[in-house]
């Protein structure tokens, strides 16, 4: 099976990174799909990346994609996601699932 992937670049006003340097959620199983974060000095920018075996739905990518990144204003940050046919709901219910992983603190940390 061929696989689609889809690039996005964005440029938010006060740009919030998170706080680990690396977080992974999920699995990529059937009807689901694996968030990977990562930060990384792209200026302030964020840059997304999409693996799926589904084809004609990078609008739909697109507008779930650029309401996370902007709505939580995120920067300097990599954002792999490898999708295998997860509906739009569990995309976004995984990248906030993802983000509030990547913000948790360390055992011990502050």
């Amino acid at each position: 099976m061929a696989l689609n992937e889809l690039n996005f670049k964005y440029k938010v006003e006060n740009p919030q990174s998170i706080a680990k340097e690396y977080s992974h959620l999920g699995v990529v199983g059937s009807g689901d799909l694996e968030v990977l974060m990562e930060k990384k000095d792209f200026g302030g920018g964020t840059e997304v990346k999409v693996v799926t075996p589904v084809t004609g739905f990078d609008k739909v990518w697109e507008m779930v994609v650029t309401k996370f990144v902007k709505g939580n204003n995120l920067g300097d940050l990599l954002i792999e996601i490898n999708d295998n046919n997860a509906t739009p709901v569990v995309v976004s219910m995984r990248l906030r699932q993802a983000l509030a992983e990547a913000n948790k603190k360390e055992k011990g940390g502050e």
